[in-house]
Parts: C-alpha cells; structure tokens; sequence
C-alpha cells in the first residue's frame, strides 16, 4: 500500500514538474515576450535560444533535462523497478507537452525525453545525441531527433545487453510510447497562419519530419507576430550577433 501511494505521489509530482514552462517564463522574465508567439512557437529550449541570451537558454536547457531526470532517481533511491521508473519519467514528459500550468499546451518534451532515457540508458543517450547533433549542420536537426526516437526502441531491444539495459522489453515499450508522444505531440500543435499556405498532407508530412508548418526552415524560425512592434518585437539571432 505505502508502496502505490510513493508511486502515486511520484507520477503527480513528475508531471506537475514537467508542467513548468520554463522556456515560457524565461522569455517572459529575460524578454517580456510570448515565447509562442516568436520563431517556431514551440515552448522549448531551442526557439528560446533564437530570442533570448545563450545564458537563459542553457538554464532552461538544464532544467528541462532535469524534468525526466529528478523523481526516477527518486524512484531510484526508493528502491523501485524499471516499470514504475519509466511511468514517472512518462508523466514527466507529458506533462512538459501538455502542462497544466499552460493551457495544456507545451514543447515537444525532447530535452525531457532525452533526460528520461540518460536515467534508462546513458550510452543510448548519447546515441540519441549524436543522431541530433549529426543532422544539426543540414538545418534537419528535428528529422535527427525523429530517427533518433525510431532507433530508441529498436536499440533497447536488439542490443540491450551492450547498452546496460537489463530489462528490455518493458524499456522497449517505454521508448515506443515516446516515440508516440513525440509524433502525438508534433501533428496536433497548435495551427499557425503558414499552415494555410500548404495542403493538408503536406502540413502533416512538415510536422512530422520537420516538426514545422512549412518546409522553408529560415521563414520558420523568424515568424514574428502579426501586432509586433519595436517595444515587442524580438531581435534577431542575425542582429544581436551583429550587435556584440
């Protein structure tokens, strides 16, 4: 009974962590911005790098890692199985792409995710990384995030004695749920003006391997909104370099 009840706690606790939006809030705090309103839209540690000083972002990137790690090494700690570690780090990640805190709609939960997967598996952490980083120089760095969430599950399962992974088939299903919430999450963001400019399978094709509206990465990026003005308007990564 005390047993369920940690759990219980634990998953509540996780998701409500995960709800933090701390991209959101930084723009906020460092900016007086709506993140999503700027670049992408996305409530994430990458459209907040765009818009805000490179110190804010990494904060909010150590922190959204930090979301998937903390109560797992609690779980941890508390001497539960694999199974009760990947639900909290689950709720973790959901609670990221659909925080209470913020209308139920969030980031993309990949720092999150990512953080969830070092607490399962540290090598196949900094595959996932790798595979990221690798596309980052083509502008595709979200089409290396996706492959990166296929070969999750693929590798925990093949290969799960040289990756530590001592029970494979429910780190398996674990990671196979991420990759369901991560392509749940890119197809029902919210609707932006650009997504009237292409066909319905082509935003869903956009979405799914660019995790964007259209296919035009730069036009993306540097989407302002319609009522900007020079008191609200964000500076260009382009321009603050420029600048310093």
């Amino acid at each position: 009974m005390l047993a369920t009840i940690e759990l219980i706690l634990l998953i509540i606790s996780s998701y409500l962590l995960g709800s933090v939006p701390i991209a959101y809030l930084a723009a906020k705090w460092s900016r007086g911005i709506d993140i999503r309103q700027f670049g992408s839209g996305n409530v994430g540690a990458s459209n907040l790098l765009r818009i805000t000083p490179k110190w804010v972002a990494i904060l909010a990137i150590i922190f959204d890692l930090g979301k998937g790690m903390v109560f797992i090494w609690v779980a941890q700690l508390l001497g539960m199985g694999i199974v009760p570690q990947i639900i909290i780090g689950l709720a973790a990640i959901i609670g990221h792409n659909w925080p209470v805190f913020l209308g139920f709609s969030g980031g993309r939960g990949i720092l999150t995710t990512l953080g969830v997967t070092f607490m399962l598996s540290p090598w196949l952490a900094v595959i996932g990384l790798v595979l990221a980083f690798g596309s980052l120089p083509l502008g595709y760095m979200a089409t290396g995030v996706l492959f990166a969430l296929i070969i999750f599950p693929i590798a925990s399962w093949f290969f799960s004695q040289p990756l530590g992974i001592t029970e494979p088939i429910p780190v398996t299903l674990g990671f196979l749920a991420m990759l369901l919430i991560a392509i749940i999450r890119r197809l029902s963001a919210p609707t932006t003006a650009l997504a009237t400019t292409v066909s319905r399978s082509e935003l869903l094709m956009n979405r799914l391997l660019f995790d964007r509206d259209i296919r035009d990465r730069k036009e993306w990026v540097s989407r302002q909104p319609p009522e900007a003005t020079p008191t609200n308007k964000a500076t260009p990564p382009e321009d603050e370099q420029a600048k310093g």
